[in-house]
């Protein structure tokens, strides 16, 4: 839950990003279930763009990744030192965990987000549009 902000103080961007839209109100007007749906609808859209990042971000380990071993392989002659290799290995390994980490807990939070909005009474089309 997201404090509120000390009387007198604004709130912060992120705080106001987070802060969830109200839930569809039986009786509403039209007007103000449009307003709803459309905050939904920028929230969700906001974490799947984080979702994206993450797991282009992953994609891109990986494929450096790849291209480093492929390097090595290229290469048929013995290494006089392994010790660089394998630390360099481990790095991008430890790289890679790191970002598919990141991009699972995103998927998590979206997942999360779209059962929020489904609770609140927001419709498919709103919640999971691409």
């Amino acid at each position: 839950m997201i404090p509120a902000p000390a009387p007198g103080v604004e709130p912060t961007a992120n705080q106001a990003a987070d802060a969830k839209p109200a839930a569809i109100q039986p009786g509403a007007s039209p007007e103000d279930r449009q307003k709803t749906y459309d905050a939904w609808k920028d929230r969700v859209l906001r974490r799947k763009r984080k979702w994206d990042l993450a797991a282009r971000e992953l994609e891109r380990a990986q494929r450096e990744y790849n291209c480093g071993r492929r390097d090595v392989c290229r290469c048929r002659q013995p290494l006089r030192s392994a010790g660089p290799g394998i630390k360099k290995t481990l790095d991008y390994k430890k790289k890679i965990e790191e970002k598919k980490k990141a991009a699972d807990d995103a998927k998590e939070q979206l997942e999360n987000m779209q059962e929020d909005a489904r609770k609140a009474g927001v419709p498919t089309s709103v919640r999971e549009e691409q």
